[in-house]
């Protein structure tokens, strides 16, 4: 049994929790993992594997029971989009956006709200969170989207891009500035959007380089009427819902990452192990070993990492922000390096589609990039060390 190996043995789950892992990776062996070139290939959203997904209950673990869920530990959701992402990581990024878009409400919103939403969530519906504009990325202080209130309603005008689940979505949490507050922070609001609002359009999907299967898509708002219920909170509250909801997605784009880290480092292990070139095994060669060992070390730190702040969180942490832009920033940059390494272990094979690791390069690249660039998560992370 090596590191990797051994860390997930000792993994602190339930014994419910690790038999549904258990299935999840059964699934992905078998059901999910082989679709997963094809789905590459063609960009179609993968609908078989939400359906495998649904048949096991998955949303529901992040689902209170009282609104028909059969909620689990953030542990457990972590290694489970690990887990999925490993397998195809469209497949992981489209349940993994279930619980982005849907854990604010679980927080903040109202009991009306969670009797209304939550359960066909639990019972498999699809969730997107709807917040980067074109004029508003990392600065989601900049977005336009305004909520108009109009007696009992708010009428909503603007627009969306890359948005996860955009064109599959039968809700929306969707962010934007309530009309009349001058403070762009002040301003900022949430409310839930219903699939098939009048007004809502999906202006097209982007064609991408990796995670093809996962649908993104760019979204317009015209004159949407929906009820005043709908708002989560108060108008104003949007941005300290969007960094609580953040902080718990972040580490979710991490154990994203390390999944496809995870697939290439197995990936690329099994074939050193095999392949031969001048009477001996790649492994057998020390600078094969160098790059090998630095692999693992990277991802049995990450991993660490990420356990860790999985059970900060469930023992009821709050302040872990800048912990989670360490995670997210460390994690998918060492799936670039790990994929990216693996496909140089491969030689010229590893440049083919004959072999995953070409794909999992690709698949790797956005998780530098969204919820935040590492870029902006190193200015986090080094602006917590100014002193007052």
């Amino acid at each position: 049994m090596n590191i990797l190996q051994k860390l997930d043995r000792n993994l602190a789950l339930t014994g419910d929790e690790r038999m549904l892992l258990d299935s999840v990776a059964d699934l992905c062996r078998e059901q999910i993992a082989p679709r997963a070139a094809d789905y590459d290939r063609s960009g179609a959203f993968p609908w078989d594997n939400v359906r495998a997904i649904n048949e096991l209950g998955l949303n529901a673990m992040f689902i209170p029971e009282t609104y028909g869920g059969a909620q689990l530990s953030y542990l457990s959701y972590l290694a489970c989009v690990r887990e999925i992402s490993k397998a195809c990581a469209s497949t992981g990024i489209i349940w993994a956006t279930n619980f982005h878009a849907v854990k604010p409400l679980v927080e903040y919103g109202d009991d009306e709200q969670k009797s209304r939403f939550l359960p066909h969530i639990a019972a498999g519906g699809l969730a997107s969170l709807a917040i980067t504009e074109p004029s508003a990325g990392s600065d989601a202080t900049g977005m336009r989207t305004t909520f108009l209130e109009d007696g009992d309603d708010i009428i909503i005008n603007g627009g969306k891009t890359f948005i996860t689940n955009g064109d599959v979505a039968d809700l929306y949490l969707l962010f934007g500035k309530w009309s009349g507050v001058a403070d762009s922070k002040s301003a900022i609001s949430v409310l839930v959007l219903e699939k098939g609002t009048e007004g809502l359009s999906v202006l097209g999907t982007e064609h991408k380089m990796g995670t093809r299967a996962s649908s993104t898509a760019t979204l317009a708002f015209e004159n949407c009427r929906v009820p005043r219920r709908n708002l989560i909170g108060n108008p104003g509250d949007g941005l300290k819902i969007l960094f609580g909801s953040l902080n718990r997605s972040r580490p979710s784009i991490a154990a994203h990452a390390l999944g496809i880290a995870r697939a290439a480092f197995e990936d690329a292990a099994e074939y050193i192990n095999e392949r031969r070139q001048s009477g001996r095994r790649i492994l057998e060669f020390q600078g094969i070993q160098f790059m090998l060992a630095d692999m693992a070390s990277e991802l049995l730190l990450c991993e660490s990492l990420l356990w860790n702040i999985g059970a900060m969180v469930d023992a009821g942490a709050t302040d872990f922000g800048v912990e989670a832009s360490v995670l997210k920033q460390r994690a998918s940059d060492a799936a670039m390096k790990v994929t990216t390494d693996a496909v140089q272990l491969f030689g010229g094979y590893g440049y083919c589609n004959d072999y995953r690791v070409e794909r999992l390069m690709r698949d790797a690249k956005i998780t530098q990039i969204w919820e935040g660039t590492n870029q902006v998560h190193r200015q986090l992370i080094g602006r917590s060390f100014l002193t007052k």
